[in-house]
């Protein structure tokens, strides 16, 4: 960052070290649209502790006149830094940026304003639970942890807008940058044109055991599953459901797994990461859609689909490496409303929270429970925590009536529809809109130019409309439940027997690998393009491994119908398979005339013609062009190139 003069804002009073109480703002080297500067604040805006901090701030100034607003773009978290997300700001922003200047900052204690750190986080193994490691955390932090709550970041988004002489400011979070947002809006209402709340947390959350997001569990399986697409897999997702998670609540659920080099591992699914494929696919409409797959499968006995949905959503979960993750509990454990009393033993509080949770009823966490729910919760860490405030009192009042547009994703989980409607009722003549097929996030994965155009009419202003009614995408429809026997495989139209069932399942399993590499790439990190993953391997289903690397799609030993395999190549103009497996009508295949695949299978000449999206994309070039194509944009916006080229890869 560079270098720039200082505005010490200290208490309430301002020592000012720059000519006109401004933030000195220079060139970035890394943008030529923002310019970067710092602002110094109070440790303790209260003023009774001393030290400072130093946030790091970008601004991108107003295209037409001389800004007296300012947009400020809060991140999520707590412990997301923002200025990596400046540029997809301005651009999600658009035309609003052209008469404001949109300021994004890491908030105090992330990314590069005095980040904090902890030694205990650093090296975990020497720490036999998360207790004792977030204990160490604290101490180790000392009595400052007490300054990074999100009434501390309040006063810091008052002191930017003060030190820059902005008059008011619009106020634009992504879920828990929402709540930083609504309370800024509570303690000063005069200074706030407008909010953009996107993906909600209410004034009062999170709540400690996620009920707004157990409760939204069957309703959005039931969604997704709207206009027959679940015809083929089940009649009740929900009830599949409820069967997995009673047989894993007798033991847990044994399955096997096959890893990216083709090797099987035997595995135990439990409940907590059933909830834990569901929040990545908060991220990902291919993992929601392959999560109602799975859990038919399993509740029919096939597990297979399930582990590996798992092994994929934990490559792709975690925090990112720039989130501060004591900075997160630093805010989390002094915010939320645990039911326990702070002065009790780190023992007495868990056995409070668990004897709350279990009190409720089961209908709140069904088909889950509440030891579920406390598992995934934050009760075993900030039990630990050595608290330095009481319990946050429970805010009811109307939030000021601003200009404010709610965003929800009608998938979304973490921050489900529920806590919009519930912020939505607290501002008089708030606009709340309910994005459809989206998850978390709605402005940046959104599929539709719905939420866009409502931000947009925000401040035109014009009216707020619905999002209008839409098919769902490709990439939602869920794939078919996977045959559990070559025996079970349909011929392909226009053959019979054993060749003609390989053939099908040749057209399968090619659907199924495509399938996988874009559900790799819906749940890489958004800052990573497709150009820099340069290999993407997959585990088969049942056997085998594939991968794409640099623009050739590759199998090897690939099997998703169990006895059968598919080894060889596929890239632009090319296609050399070979077909194996005890079960099938061995043979090869090649590109044929008009994208289609020939060859023998079991001695019997075939063709496969050019309907299956997948092979007709690849071979035709079309895949390698929109891989190719993404190089400069981040590989989930790549993944949806892909999924719309590839359509739904159903057969």
């Amino acid at each position: 960052m560079t270098a720039c003069a200082w505005l010490v804002v200290l208490g309430g009073s301002q020592l000012v070290a720059s000519a006109g109480a401004q933030i000195a703002f220079t060139p970035c080297g890394d943008s030529n649209n923002f310019a970067c500067g710092h602002l110094t604040v109070a440790l303790d805006p209260g003023g009774t502790v001393p030290g400072t901090i130093t946030l790091a701030l970008r601004r991108h100034r107003a295209v037409v006149g001389e800004a007296h607003t300012a947009i400020i773009a809060l991140a999520g978290g707590p412990g997301q830094p923002a200025l990596p997300f400046a540029e997809t700001f301005a651009e999600l922003l658009g035309p609003i940026a052209s008469t404001r200047d949109l300021i994004v900052f890491d908030q105090r204690g992330i990314g590069l304003s005095d980040p904090l750190s902890c030694h205990a986080f650093e090296v975990p193994r020497l720490y036999h639970s998360i207790g004792p490691l977030i204990e160490a955390c604290a101490d180790q932090l000392g009595s400052s942890r007490a300054f990074y709550t999100t009434a501390d970041t309040v006063a810091d988004i008052e002191a930017i807008r003060q030190a820059g002489g902005y008059e008011k400011l619009v106020l634009y979070g992504t879920s828990y940058g929402t709540k930083v947002a609504e309370q800024y809006a509570q303690e000063y209402p005069s200074h706030v044109e407008a909010l953009v709340l996107d993906s909600v947390v209410p004034p009062n959350g999170p709540e400690t055991l996620s009920r707004s997001t157990f409760a939204a569990v069957p309703r959005i399986l039931r969604q997704l599953c709207v206009d027959h697409l679940c015809a083929h897999i089940t009649a009740n997702p929900v009830a599949a459901l409820r069967r997995v998670v009673t047989r894993m609540e007798r033991s847990p659920l044994s399955a096997q797994v096959i890893d990216e080099s083709g090797k099987p591992h035997h595995v135990f699914l439990s409940a907590g990461e059933l909830v834990e494929i569901l929040l990545a696919g908060d991220f990902s409409p291919p993992l929601r859609a392959q999560f109602l797959t799975a859990i038919a499968a399993a509740a029919r006995g096939d597990t297979a689909p399930l582990a590996r949905l798992l092994a994929t959503a934990e490559q792709g979960e975690g925090e990112p490496e720039d989130f501060d993750t004591p900075l997160y509990y630093a805010t989390s454990c002094e915010e939320q409303d645990f039911p326990w009393s702070r002065t009790a033993s780190p023992k007495a509080r868990i056995a409070e929270a668990s004897a709350a949770a279990r009190a409720l009823p089961a209908s709140v966490f069904a088909p889950f429970t509440a030891a579920t729910a406390l598992a995934l919760s934050d009760v075993q860490a900030c039990a630990f925590w050595p608290f330095t405030s009481p319990a946050p009192a429970v805010e009811s009042s109307p939030l000021p009536n601003v200009p404010t547009l709610i965003l929800s994703g009608a998938d979304d989980l973490r921050t489900p529809t529920a806590n919009a409607r519930e912020v939505a009722a607290r501002i008089p003549d708030s606009h709340l809109l309910v994005v459809p097929y989206t998850g978390h996030s709605v402005l940046t994965d959104e599929q539709t130019r719905c939420a866009s155009e409502a931000l947009q009419a925000l401040f035109a202003p014009s009216a707020i409309e619905p999002c209008r009614p839409a098919p769902p995408p490709p990439d939602l429809r869920p794939p078919p439940l996977p045959p559990q026997r070559l025996a079970l495989v349909s011929p392909t139209k226009g053959y019979s027997g054993l060749p003609g069932r390989t053939l099908h399942a040749v057209k399968l399993t090619l659907a199924d690998f495509v399938r996988q590499l874009v559900l790799r790439l819906t749940l890489s990190d958004s800052s990573e393009s497709i150009a820099e993953l340069s290999r993407l391997r997959i585990g088969g289903l049942r056997a085998g491994w594939a991968e794409l690397a640099g623009g050739t799609f590759s199998l090897h030993a690939y099997s998703y119908v169990p006895g059968m395999t598919v080894s060889g190549s596929i890239e632009a103009g090319s296609v050399d398979l070979q077909v194996g497996g005890p079960a099938a009508a061995h043979g090869t295949l090649r590109l044929g005339a008009h994208h289609a695949l020939v060859g023998t299978l079991g001695g019997l000449h075939v063709l496969l013609p050019a309907d299956t999206t997948a092979t007709a994309a690849i071979v035709g070039g079309d895949a390698q062009a929109s891989y190719h194509s993404g190089a400069g944009v981040g590989a989930r916006a790549g993944a949806r190139q892909l999924a719309k080229l590839l359509g739904g890869l159903q057969p």
